[in-house]
């Protein structure tokens, strides 16, 4: 059986303001109809004996995963909750600690791009070979350029009758000289970070090289506690395992170690110049997307979200707009965009976490307008779904109806609320609100109060088994 192993713990910061804290781009829709985490899976439809995945993510991220993997009809997926990040070694290892010793584990990053997937399928049914015979299989993606941003990997001597060689080494992202050395020489293929292994050999070798890390991941999995439908990790535990990549913990130093090749169009879509790159441009070299503008502009990409945006006497740019934040940078710097991230998170300024758009596992929330004692949100509640039991110290609301039923629960009252009709929720009652419909319900919310900050709110029952000093508004 093969188990795809979906990491998805990324935030994935030189994509901003696009990926975010609480958004990261593996769940955002760059290149198709779907995410880049649901092309993940769907792209591998077709390839035999392949079972129900398991997605390794952030416990932040965990109703929005469940959601995208409801999305794209996926069913038994099974989703570990990690309370803090650990790099992939740890992750691949809880994965692999959850399977039975002979599945074939497919360990991929869940932010790839990659237009060629029937390449793609028939490398993953050549490397379960190899992985069922005792091999540690990475995927090298033939080189189309001389790149910098990608380590490397050598190949050595070919293995059997297929395409698989030897791995001869590993080496970091070079420098531009070096790497079209490497690409001359034939020798060399990007590393793609995908890998196939059975978990018995993976836990056989990661006891051989890295045995702290197996023995913290033991120990942590052991104490895995069952949330719905989520295996929650234990923080206590997981924050003892060190931090380490399957490259430096096991691959690097593994005996069994082999390289298929895989010509399949791959972009890791690590930075905005890599959507210029893989993208349809126009008769001027630019991509854009949205309501754009273009006059004497050429090789930029240009992405409105949610506004016109007009661009005049532009080279090689990167122009990302968002409801909230605006992106202008050269396209040879967009490398760097992390450090505006890092500006934003020293400041405190909410920009790096969420959208203005915020998504919860009930629906979403946007915020219309604030002032001086006053907030006014736009709320959508998904059909069936339901709010906190809750309320607030400092704040009333106001509830108005725009689009299908509510169902209100106000103290000792339950009632119905139309569309076009309102309510007032005031300070201090205990309240909730439920879409026991089948259509989406729609209301806008005007809080008004002494203190309208996130953390106003006292929780008293949850459908979802959040924490009631979690903080989230509304909920």
């Amino acid at each position: 059986m093969i188990i795809p192993v979906v990491l998805a713990g990324g935030v994935g910061s030189r994509l901003w303001p696009v990926s975010r804290q609480l958004y990261p781009k593996q769940f955002t829709s760059l290149t198709s109809s779907g995410t880049l985490f649901q092309s993940t899976l769907t792209r591998l439809d077709g390839v035999a004996e392949l079972g129900a995945p398991m997605v390794v993510c952030h416990e932040e991220h965990r109703f929005l995963t469940a959601q995208q993997l409801a999305d794209i009809g996926v069913k038994g997926g099974r989703i570990l909750l990690e309370p803090v990040g650990r790099n992939t070694a740890p992750a691949v290892a809880v994965a692999a600690l959850q399977a039975a010793p002979d599945d074939v584990l497919l360990v991929l990053p869940a932010d790839h791009q990659i237009r060629n997937p029937a390449a793609l399928r028939s490398a993953v049914e050549e490397g379960a070979k190899l992985a069922a015979s005792g091999h540690l299989v990475t995927f090298g993606i033939v080189p189309a350029s001389a790149e910098t941003g990608y380590g490397y990997i050598q190949r050595g001597k070919a293995q059997g009758d297929g395409t698989a060689s030897a791995v001869q080494r590993f080496v970091e992202k070079p420098d531009l000289a070096t790497a079209r050395i490497y690409l001359d020489s034939g020798e060399y293929y990007w590393n793609s970070g995908m890998f196939m292994f059975t978990a018995a050999r993976f836990l056989e070798e990661l006891s051989a090289f890295a045995p702290d890390i197996l023995e913290a991941c033991r120990t942590a999995s052991a104490g895995i506690v069952r949330d719905m439908d989520f295996l929650r990790l234990p923080k206590q535990a997981f924050e003892l395992c060190r931090s380490d990549s399957i490259d430096y913990a096991v691959m690097e130093k593994t005996g069994d170690a082999v390289v298929l090749p895989l010509d399949a169009n791959w972009s890791d879509l690590g930075a905005w110049n890599a959507l210029w790159e893989t993208s349809e441009k126009d008769e001027d070299r630019n991509v854009c997307h949205g309501d754009v503008l273009c006059v004497d502009v050429a090789d930029s990409y240009i992405h409105a979200h949610s506004r016109l945006v007009a661009a005049v006497g532009l080279d090689n740019a990167v122009i990302v707009e968002t409801a909230d934040a605006v992106l202008v940078a050269a396209r040879d710097k967009v490398q760097d965009v992390k450090s505006i991230v890092k500006l934003l998170e020293g400041a405190g300024r909410s920009e790096s976490v969420s959208h203005v758009l915020v998504y919860r596992p009930w629906g979403t929330y946007q915020s219309l307008a604030t002032g001086p004692g006053f907030q006014v949100k736009h709320i959508c509640v998904n059909p069936g779904a339901s709010l906190s039991l809750q309320m607030h110290h400092h704040r009333a609301e106001h509830w108005i109806v725009v689009r299908g039923t509510a169902t209100v629960t106000r103290d000792n009252d339950t009632f119905p609320l139309r569309e076009n009709e309102s309510t007032f929720i005031p300070l201090g009652s205990k309240h909730r609100l439920q879409n026991l419909t089948q259509e989406a319900m729609e209301l806008i919310e005007v809080q008004t109060g002494s203190y309208l900050g996130e953390d106003d709110i006292v929780r008293f029952d949850d459908v979802y088994g959040r924490a009631p000093a979690e903080q989230e508004s509304p909920t």
